[in-house]
């Protein structure tokens, strides 16, 4: 941190907040709230002779609470830079002033009650986001007494105890009685996998931590006695598994299965544990002085905002989504945009190192070029078709169609830059103002035409998304797994661009089924346009249904481009229901469809008429 404080190209600017981020890529406008330390920055030497006066003492956050603060502290000995703050929250106040004792202890004159948070406003051409992690915290189901016993820690806490720069000076000692403890024992996996109590993946740095630790007070404390309660160890990474077995041959006892139940000895405060040894099959009882509880981690508390501010996805776990898992790790789907460390998803240091190295190379890459190389399927508006309704700023996943405004009499436009080509705007644009370059409606129609101009009846039209389901298609082809001949692909760079019309223009031709099939809602190459596929297919459904027609007739699927099996299954199974549907029932949709939409037309007529 001091290196990148001295760097000649790096702002670092600290104690702040991003309240907003709006722009597209090479060309983005980040809002900073810098929040006012009451201490000037520059001026302050960090002598400390303003924490010598003041009277308060609050719980030290740094130290996990084992120790305390003053109102006016620093953060952290680590910090950047190194000056004190005041915690407005916990100091007796300046308005009126109760207190006032520090100001005048200061002879630097760095000292401000009056100064106030300040708004920064920088122009950047791209984001790395790395929010880091927040620890689980074990308090809300307490099944292993954290908050009823002093004695069970988490390993946070345990590392604090632990470190030279610690409350205790690196001397372990146990918080009833401030005693060295001769028996330490480790709970994995506490609000890691298990959905029941925190969360359902695995945390990642969980099992080599505990190693770790155990490794350090068997070196620090010859004879102590340290166990291990986990469900498996996860020891796969270059020389995890040497650690594993060194651990082991140190001495530390490692019991596969997790505690049900501990009780606290009411004279020694030692810690009973229950628990079913899986490996023998028994239920077994084992006393210790100290229980650590080895805490998963989960996304930072802001990721909401941020996910908000930048459109990014989100897994299942609340992590944010790449853009392709392998192919671009540190990628997400808002160009510009970049990952790094735990905000991708769990991972340890190294992990995080290499994926910051791969973020900050994509970034050099971008500036470095001047200029920015983007797809050719764009939107554009046609503004003499355009009714400033506003329809296609509100579906756009990427912000990337600036707002109209019928006063002024500013037309909607499209930003190419920021544009990914998923084609939600123009399925909700009903005026035909907007088109996707190379995926145009008449393409589409002349594609369905083309596929049902022979034997329509023995044929099933599939709109499949280019990214996802149209890929899960090809890997059902390259494994040579077996689905019947009678699915007809057509593809679209994402489901969303699928308009409801083509699908009945497919069934008008006719069609016996159409399916539109689109990724996961959680593997969305466009954020999250399949929404707009679902909204739009459910309102299909309906009207099919006031019709008389039979809404299975569409169906709608999500396939990934991994799920080749599923996609070859889900053919088979169209099939079977394709053979439902007799010829004399298509030809009764055709008559459905052609009359309704007959209707249509004279409606909007006779409603030109009148406007007329």
């Amino acid at each position: 941190m001091m290196d990148v404080s001295r760097h000649p190209n790096i702002e670092l600017i600290t104690y702040a907040q991003v309240e907003n981020i709006a722009g597209f890529i090479g060309n983005f406008t980040a809002t900073i709230r810098k929040k006012t330390k009451y201490v000037d920055e520059k001026e302050c030497t960090a002598c400390g002779d303003c924490v010598k006066v003041c009277p308060v003492l609050v719980p030290d956050e740094f130290q996990q609470g084992f120790s305390s603060r003053r109102a006016i502290y620093i953060p952290f000995p680590q910090a950047v830079p190194s000056s004190y703050l005041i915690d407005m929250d916990n100091c007796l106040g300046t308005n009126p002033i109760a207190c006032g004792k520090c100001k005048p202890a200061c002879e630097k004159k760095c000292i401000d009650y009056d100064s106030r948070d300040e708004i920064i406003t920088i122009d950047v051409g791209a984001v790395v986001v790395a929010t880091g992690l927040k620890p689980y915290d074990p308090r809300p189901l307490d099944e292993y007494g954290y908050t009823r016993y002093e004695n069970v820690i988490t390993s946070i806490e345990f590392e604090r105890l632990n470190a030279a720069g610690g409350p205790t000076q690196g001397h372990f000692i146990r918080p009833s009685d401030r005693k060295e403890p001769g028996s330490v024992g480790f709970i994995q996996c506490v609000g890691s996998r298990s959905k029941v109590r925190g969360h359902g993946y695995c945390s990642n740095i969980c099992c080599m931590n505990t190693i770790k630790d155990s490794l350090l007070l068997q070196e620090h404390y010859p004879g102590i006695e340290t166990s291990v309660f986990y469900l498996d160890i996860r020891a796969f990474g270059k020389g995890f598994e040497e650690l594993y077995r060194k651990s082991r041959e140190q001495g530390t006892k490692y019991i596969r299965g997790l505690p049900g139940e501990i009780r606290e000895h009411h004279e020694t405060n030692n810690l009973v544990l229950t628990v079913e040894n899986t490996t023998t099959g028994k239920i077994e009882l084992h006393e210790f002085d100290m229980i650590v509880l080895s805490v998963g981690v989960e996304p930072d508390k802001d990721s909401d905002k941020i996910k908000s501010m930048l459109s990014l996805s989100r897994t299942p776990d609340g992590f944010f989504l790449e853009s392709h898992p392998r192919l671009k790790p540190v990628e997400v789907p808002t160009r510009g945009v970049f990952m790094a460390g735990f905000a991708e998803g769990p991972k340890d240091i190294k992990d995080s190192v290499c994926q910051a190295g791969a973020a900050a190379s994509k970034v050099s890459n971008l500036l470095g070029a001047g200029k920015v190389r983007i797809e050719a399927v764009t939107s554009s508006i046609d503004e003499d078709l355009c009714t400033m309704c506003g329809r296609c700023v509100r579906v756009c996943p990427y912000n990337a169609i600036t707002k109209s405004n019928k006063k002024a009499n500013i037309l909607p436009g499209i930003i190419e830059a920021a544009c990914a080509g998923c084609g939600a705007c123009g399925v909700e644009c009903d005026y035909g103002a907007i088109t996707m370059r190379h995926f145009t409606d008449a393409q589409y129609y002349s594609q369905v035409e083309a596929v049902l101009a022979d034997k329509p009846g023995e044929k099933i039209v599939v709109f499949a998304c280019n990214w996802c389901s149209y890929a899960g298609g090809d890997l059902a082809g390259t494994s040579r797994m077996s689905y019947p001949s009678s699915p007809h692909l057509i593809r679209t760079m994402c489901s969303a661009r699928v308009n409801m019309d083509f699908v009945k223009h497919a069934l008008k031709l006719g069609a016996p089924i159409v399916v539109v099939s689109g990724c996961h809602f959680s593997d969305c190459h466009y954020i999250d346009a399949v929404k707009n596929t679902q909204k739009r297919v459910e309102k299909l459904w309906d009207e099919l249904e006031d019709l008389g027609i039979r809404p299975e007739r569409v169906q709608l699927e999500w396939i990934s481009a991994a799920e080749g099996a599923k996609f070859a299954r889900v053919m088979k199974e169209l099939e079977l229901l394709r053979k439902q549907v007799t010829p004399k029932e298509i030809e009764e949709t055709k008559r459905i469809l052609i009359e309704a939409e007959k209707k249509k037309r004279g409606k909007k007529a006779a409603k030109k008429t009148v406007s007329t």
